[in-house]
């Protein structure tokens, strides 16, 4: 099994974690992509996340239907901090895990939790993302697959902030996630600070 692991807290899921998603399911000749929702990032602890339940339930809407996408509840199954590590770990050993990053969280990879690890057990694809260059992703990551497609810059912090304020964003999401955050009004009071990382000890990507 070649598996695609995108994680994030996905506050909310948009159309740039979809497109890579696709991107890395192709190009990379994966089986399946995981998308799995963070429930505590260990270095997003200072700051604000929509509840976990419903995070979740925007992947699922976002995915359904979706032909080798899947949602992955491990990581808000589990208590206490998370941590990459912990998650490529809970894969069988004779899986092929490629963990995909956006480019700006690849080049801080050597920061996370047990970095070393995650790179001798998953394939890093890695998303282009604005203002970081393809040298520094060679830089950091050697070995690191980068992936061909294209570099949205949108944000799950500018769609908050959007939703807050009365802003449209409609088309930035899929349109059961739209509903979903509208119907329940997800993000009607604007909070202060960042609320966001990508995929469990990463910075937001995309």
């Amino acid at each position: 099994m070649r598996t695609g692991i995108l994680g994030g807290t996905f506050d909310p899921i948009h159309i740039a974690h979809l497109h890579a998603g696709e991107t890395a399911l192709s190009q990379a000749g994966l089986e399946r992509v995981l998308f799995v929702p963070a429930a505590d990032p260990w270095q997003k602890a200072d700051r604000y996340l929509t509840p976990a339940p419903q995070r979740l339930e925007l992947v699922r809407l976002a995915v359904a239907g979706v032909d080798g996408f899947e949602v992955d509840e491990r990581e808000t199954d589990r208590e206490g901090p998370t941590y990459t590590i912990d998650t490529l770990n809970s894969f069988p050993p004779d899986e092929e895990l490629y963990l995909i990053v956006g480019a700006d969280a690849a080049v801080g990879l050597t920061t996370w939790h047990r970095s070393e690890e995650i790179v001798e057990r998953a394939t890093i694809l890695v998303m282009p993302r604005p203002g970081t260059e393809t040298a520094q992703v060679r830089e950091a990551l050697p070995t690191a697959m980068l992936l061909k497609m294209a570099a949205l810059d949108i944000s799950a912090t500018a769609i908050r902030q959007m939703a807050a304020s009365g802003g449209s964003y409609r088309f930035l999401v899929p349109p059961e996630v739209y509903r979903y955050i509208e119907s329940n009004r997800l993000y009607a009071q604007p909070v202060s600070g960042d609320r966001v990382g990508a995929s469990q000890d990463q910075e937001e990507s995309p």
